[in-house]
């Protein structure tokens, strides 16, 4: 292994330097010539302009319908709250008439079905032999928007 030594040494303001200085429209952005306590001129990076502060937000009026919107809500929770109360209250007695309702449902089924029976049982016991009428109809026409001509027989 073979150690290599290197020698460190400074610039010193008396020794002529092997670049020459950097035109303006070379420094990049961001970096501008300074002047240090010493003396000595330099470049250095610069910190970033402080951003601009943002706008003041400017107050606006606050629209009816939102004045509105906020002035039912309250009224309306309340008028759920107390609808919910008043059928938790009702509870019963809506059951009660559920179940009443289902009961008259089915008293006008059994009546729709008993009073044609209880009519043809009561009308063959008579028994009068009087025989009921027949009437006949008969209704044509022709075409679809055509006139229609009927009969009526006794």
């Amino acid at each position: 292994m073979h150690d290599t030594t290197y020698q460190i040494t400074t610039l010193t303001p008396q020794q002529p330097t092997a670049h020459a200085a950097m035109l303006p429209h070379e420094i990049p952005p961001g970096v501008q010539m300074v002047t240090l306590p010493g003396g000595h001129r330099t470049l250095a990076y610069t910190p970033d302009q402080a951003p601009s502060a943002p706008p003041v937000p400017v107050a606006q009026p606050i629209p009816a319908w939102a004045k509105t919107t906020a002035l039912l809500a309250p009224t309306i929770g309340g008028g759920v709250a107390a609808t919910g109360i008043g059928l938790s209250y009702a509870a019963p007695g809506l059951i009660a008439m559920s179940q009443a309702l289902w009961a008259t449902v089915a008293l006008i089924a059994a009546g729709a079905i008993a009073v044609p029976f209880l009519l043809r049982t009561t009308r063959s016991s008579t028994g009068s032999g009087q025989s009921a009428t027949h009437i006949t109809q008969n209704i044509s026409a022709t075409g679809l928007f055509g006139r229609a001509n009927g009969t009526i027989n006794h």
